[in-house]
C-alpha cells in the first residue's frame, strides 16, 4: 500500500481565493475552449501539494498542448481523482455532511448524466452543512465566495480530496 500524504487545504484555499477573480499567466485559459473551471480547480489542488502524474492517463498540465484530460475535463478529472491509485490526488464521493474546504463540487446543469462544471469549496458557514452554507470559488463565469445553492442545477457530486500519492 502507497502512502498517502496529507491535502494542504489552507494552501489550496490561498490559492482559489486569490486566482478567484483572475487567470494565474502560467496557465492557459479555457474560458473559450469550452470553460476554465476544472482547469482552475486542478490548479487549485497543485497549490495544495498534490504532485503532476507526467501520463496520458494521468493528471497534469505542462502547456496547452501537454497536459492530461483529467487536469482540464470535468468527467476525466473525476475519473482520474476517485480511482487514482498512484501519484497525484486521491479522492472519493461523499456526502455533503462530509464536504471541507480544498474539496471540490461537481455541478450538472442539464436533465442528463453529464457534469459540467468543478468549483471548489473556499468556505462553509457555521451550522449544519446545507448547499446554502458552501461557498465556493470557480472559474468560467468568476465566482468568489459564491454560494452552492445559487447555482440552478440538476444534481450535484462532491469530491473530498484524501490526500494523494507521490
Amino acid at each position: 500500500m502507497k502512502q498517502i500524504y496529507e491535502y494542504n487545504r489552507e494552501s489550496a484555499v490561498e490559492y482559489a481565493v486569490y486566482w478567484a477573480l483572475q487567470r494565474n499567466p502560467k496557465y492557459a485559459d479555457f474560458d473559450k475552449m469550452g470553460g476554465d473551471c476544472t482547469n482552475f480547480a486542478s490548479q487549485v489542488l497543485y497549490a495544495g501539494g498534490c504532485p503532476m502524474y507526467y501520463n496520458y492517463y494521468g493528471w497534469y498540465y505542462r502547456n496547452l498542448k501537454d497536459r492530461a484530460p483529467a487536469w482540464t475535463s470535468v468527467k476525466y478529472f473525476h475519473k482520474f481523482i476517485t480511482n487514482n491509485k498512484g501519484i497525484g490526488p486521491i479522492g472519493e464521493e461523499v456526502g455533503l455532511k462530509d464536504i471541507e474546504l480544498g474539496d471540490i463540487v461537481q455541478i450538472n446543469f442539464q436533465e442528463d448524466d453529464g457534469f459540467d462544471h468543478t468549483p471548489v469549496v473556499v468556505k462553509i458557514l457555521p451550522g449544519e452543512k446545507t448547499v446554502d452554507k458552501i461557498l465556493i470559488a470557480a472559474h468560467t463565469i468568476d465566482r468568489l465566495y459564491y454560494p452552492l445553492s445559487h447555482y440552478n442545477f440538476n444534481k450535484l457530486r462532491f469530491l473530498h480530496i484524501k490526500g494523494y500519492i507521490r
